[in-house]
């Protein structure tokens, strides 16, 4: 039996993930991380973090909210050095609170370490429940301080060693950045789920979660780092060394769709060019007489244009967007209906009083966003109002580091498209279809993960532990340019206390 569609289900949107920021090798490495985090705030609110070294200690600043309340002129004064780390969180894996904010911070017998992550750790908690068992203390609920104790617990003879005997004991999505005595250290997990991109300075060199960052702080980007890589920077130079055998990548398609911004470049397509693409695509499978295209802002906006482009039908600005709206707000004493999204969106009535109106979104999550979007344009005198979503329907959660809700409160699971087209009271709604969207990004369908579409994931669960696929039982770290030794290892079939890797 289909359940009934609710009024108050929650967010129509799946919430931000987190960003990462490396920077070494720059005298004011603390305030260029700030500015990295700031570009990246769209990835996460809740608290933010930044870890520094001068060469001879680690310096932390954390907090609850927004990069620009959190990191003062004076806690900034107090990151000195020219290496640094910091990250954006929304939380996926445990509570939003300062305990678990990142960047995680130890002092061990082979000195100091910093870890900041974006992704999810699928086996984290088993692998955390082995380690405590012999004797581990967690400080904190996040997965990845479990990366932190593997890092601890090895045998490794070098920092580097230990790092990688951590890493190929992992499973699940992770894009890393960790700052040692000996450098900083960037990762990317084996199938390239979450973005990593590395850039360079006049001084220095900076790695981050998305290219937006590389520009705010004058950083030339030179490559996405890949599926697999690890990438330690040092006073030396660059080492680039591959912990995985290759397979076909799985980058999340949600990345082009929405979570990325429209000024980034991914997989060397600019983001923005991308979303018109599919505004394009989706107009081509889904054209309709109308009189004018608006987008739900600020994500919908390319792929109206492109739907515009596509259609020849005019676009304009049809919703305004309040930009300066907090994460709370008080609402007045006597309800106002839909006042919610009437707090961030306001329709323009001379737009679309007597028009026949093609709104496009980037997504429907659990239409409860769009049905009282859809209503308050026909308040404001439209004719006909056609839905029209620029990814297909979305039918399943993520596990990969996007809080995504259960698949039982993701209308498309339950309902058919007739059904969402009455409950969101629009005339007409079409999604565009997944090879549709598969073919308008670069790349093949494979080197995609658009699990939340297809149910089809690249890393498979196996109940509340996963199991990477069987290319990886094996993995060989090889040195792409000066490796310094060569490790075997058994990677995410069984968690296991980590053991002395074998060295040739």
């Amino acid at each position: 039996m289909k359940q009934r569609i609710s009024e108050n289900q929650g967010s129509d949107q799946f919430r931000d993930q987190c960003g990462v920021v490396g920077v070494f090798g720059h005298k004011e490495a603390a305030n260029l991380t700030y500015l990295g985090l700031y570009a990246l705030q769209h990835r996460g609110q809740e608290s933010s973090g930044i870890v520094s070294t001068d060469g001879k200690q680690f310096y932390q600043q954390k907090g609850m909210g927004l990069v620009a309340d959190i990191f003062t002129k004076d806690r900034l004064k107090r990151l000195p050095g020219d290496a640094a780390i910091g990250h954006n969180r929304y939380s996926t894996t445990g509570a939003s609170e300062l305990n678990n904010a990142q960047p995680v911070s130890v002092n061990f017998a082979f000195g100091n370490l910093a870890l900041a992550h974006n992704g999810n750790l699928l086996n984290s908690e088993v692998v955390r429940s082995e380690l405590e068992a012999y004797g581990a203390i967690f400080q904190s609920g996040i997965d990845s301080e479990v990366i932190i104790h593997l890092i601890a617990h090895s045998r490794g003879s070098t920092m580097l060693d230990r790092i990688v005997d951590a890493v190929q004991q992992v499973c699940g999505a992770f894009s890393l950045v960790i700052l040692t005595d000996d450098g900083l250290f960037v990762a990317r997990d084996p199938y390239g789920i979450r973005p990593l991109s590395l850039g360079q300075l006049k001084n220095g060199w900076v790695a981050a979660s998305e290219t937006c960052a590389f520009d705010l702080i004058g950083a030339e980007f030179v490559r996405d780092v890949e599926p697999g890589e690890l990438v330690w920077i040092r006073r030396d130079g660059v080492h680039s060394y591959q912990l995985f055998p290759k397979v076909s990548p799985a980058m999340c398609i949600f990345e082009y769709v929405y979570f990325s911004r429209p000024d980034s470049v991914m997989g060397g397509r600019s983001v923005y060019s991308i979303r018109k693409r599919l505004g394009r695509q989706l107009a081509k499978e889904s054209a309709v007489d109308a009189d004018v295209i608006i987008a739900v802002p600020d994500s919908g906006v390319p792929a109206a244009l492109g739907f515009a482009e596509a259609s020849g039908i005019p676009f304009e600005n049809g919703l305004i967007r309040n930009h300066y709206v907090g994460r709370t707000f008080i609402e007045p004493e006597q309800a106002i209906r839909h006042f919610g999204v009437k707090v961030k969106l306001n329709a323009i009535h001379d737009i679309l009083n007597g028009k026949r109106v093609v709104v496009v979104d980037d997504s429907l999550v659990r239409g409860t966003t769009s049905r009282k979007i859809v209503k308050m344009i026909r308040q404001a005198g439209a004719k006909e109002i056609h839905m029209r979503i620029s990814s297909p329907p979305t039918l399943a959660p993520c596990f990969y580091g996007v809080d995504t809700p259960t698949k039982q409160e993701l209308i498309a699971s339950t309902h058919t498209e007739k059904e969402i087209r009455r409950y969101i009271t629009a005339d007409s709604l079409a999604y565009l279809s997944l090879d549709g969207m598969l073919n308008t990004a670069p790349g093949e369908h494979s080197g995609y993960c658009a699990a939340c579409f297809s149910e089809r994931y690249p890393i498979v669960l196996d109940g509340f532990e996963a199991k990477q696929l069987p290319l990886f039982e094996s993995a060989e770290l090889q040195s792409k340019h000066m490796a310094p030794s060569v490790f075997t290892s058994e990677v995410c079939f069984e968690s296991k206390v980590p053991t002395k890797k074998q060295t040739e």
